[in-house]
């Protein structure tokens, strides 16, 4: 799948009378302001059966939202981080029940956070070691600084622990981590974190070579997502789409001003858990690939057992009872967690539509995909509005594609 080339979506087994009402609903959201542009591309049995763009990428240039359009994808990057773990792994270089302070010995002696108040923290050591697994589930016991909600993010904030910061290295940031306390002992709880930019250090040790090299060499160029990267090149800068946010009178704003500057270089920190611009017909090349069982145009990423592993629930429940009940604009019951991606175990609870077995997930700025293995089906949203808790647009796309299921 090289290109975003309709076909006949009955060929690809949707009712193409359903299925177009993707298109009025996109139109909607633009004409209403709620977002400046937005594509949604659907792929199935190997087909396109959906490609469409519309609205603006950045409305101070003027310049169109298309397919192939150049966004954020923030934590759409943790995938594909996560891909080359496994692809290490699949090498023998470690088990995923390794501790993780094998190779990063700074995580050495975890503390976790017990109680106490911002002047002093109350702690008791870690019952166990973190595993790779542990990072890749999210059960790890970091977060991440935004989230507001307990001392320990409190302390990533006042530490500046950003893996999108402008300057420091990969293995300063990482070593800055391993210093703060954990929020819950490994493995007992599930909480968003930055422990796929702590993967993308491990991935950078195991391997001998620099994480945004290895993952640009082996993953990145063998998928011939050729618009994907950790920066927009020259070239590329033209097609760059601006982020946005709400004001206070919901009006769309500029979220920052970094269309022309802060990506026009390689970054400082290579971040695994959010640093990645791609495009819609790149995305769909990954979702491909995992939909084949780990290969794309012949050529073998992973074995197709360990993309089975990857799309297991590896969590003892779901989300909600590991401490999640929601997140974002998305409930988490019957929705569990694999190894770089959510997954549906049971649409029903979930109270939405779909299939157990699918595997999803989205960025910051309300990028989203999902990968349906039983109906052979690819969805990528790009658009770029901060947070991706502004609008229920995941949800509501996700209702659109699969009542146009017809065969």
């Amino acid at each position: 799948m090289s290109a975003l080339t309709d076909t006949d979506p009955k060929a690809a087994g949707f009712d193409p009378a359903a299925l177009a009402r993707i298109e009025p609903w996109m139109d909607r959201l633009v004409a209403d302001g709620r977002l400046a542009g937005l594509s949604v591309t659907v792929a199935r049995r190997g087909r396109i059966a959906f490609a469409r763009a519309c609205g603006q990428a950045d409305l101070a240039r003027g310049t169109a939202f298309t397919l192939d359009t150049v966004a954020r994808i923030y934590s759409m990057t943790k995938p594909l981080t996560s891909v080359a773990v496994m692809q290490l792994y699949e090498q023998g270089l470690f088990q995923l029940d390794d501790p993780i302070a094998r190779v990063l010995p700074e995580f050495s002696e975890m503390r976790v956070a017990v109680g106490g108040n911002r002047a002093k923290l109350e702690t008791e050591p870690a019952r166990r070691a973190i595993t790779v697994r542990d990072l890749l589930t999210h059960t790890a016991g970091l977060t991440y600084g935004f989230m507001e909600a307990t001392l320990v993010d409190a302390q990533y904030r006042e530490q500046g622990i950003d893996f999108l910061a402008r300057e420091g290295t990969l293995a300063e940031m990482t070593t800055r981590v391993a210093k703060l306390p954990l929020l819950a002992q490994p493995d007992s709880a599930w909480n968003y974190s930055v422990a796929t930019d702590v993967l993308g250090q491990y991935v950078a040790a195991v391997s001998g070579r620099p994480f945004a090299e290895y993952l640009r060499a082996c993953v990145i160029e063998p998928l011939g997502m050729s618009d994907t990267d950790f920066h927009v090149p020259p070239a590329l800068m033209p097609r760059f789409c601006a982020t946005y946010a709400y004001d206070r009178e919901r009006r769309l704003r500029l979220y920052d001003d970094s269309v022309e500057t802060a990506f026009a270089q390689p970054p400082a920190i290579a971040s695994g858990g959010g640093g990645l611009v791609s495009t819609a017909a790149d995305y769909q090349r990954f979702c491909r690939m995992i939909l084949n069982r780990g290969t794309l145009d012949n050529r073998r990423l992973l074995g197709r057992k360990s993309v089975d592993l990857m799309l297991a629930n590896h969590l003892p429940g779901d989300l909600a009872a590991m401490g999640t009940p929601r997140f974002a604009e998305t409930s988490y019951t019957g929705i569990g967690f694999g190894l770089g991606f959510s997954v549906m175990l049971d649409p029903a609870r979930a109270q939405i539509l779909g299939t157990p077995g699918e595997v999803a997930w989205g960025g910051l700025a309300s990028t989203a995909f999902w990968i349906d293995p039983v109906e052979d089906l690819s969805v990528v949203l790009m658009t770029q509005l901060v947070p991706s808790s502004a609008l229920p647009i995941r949800r509501e796309l996700r209702i659109l594609t699969y009542a146009a299921l017809a065969a």
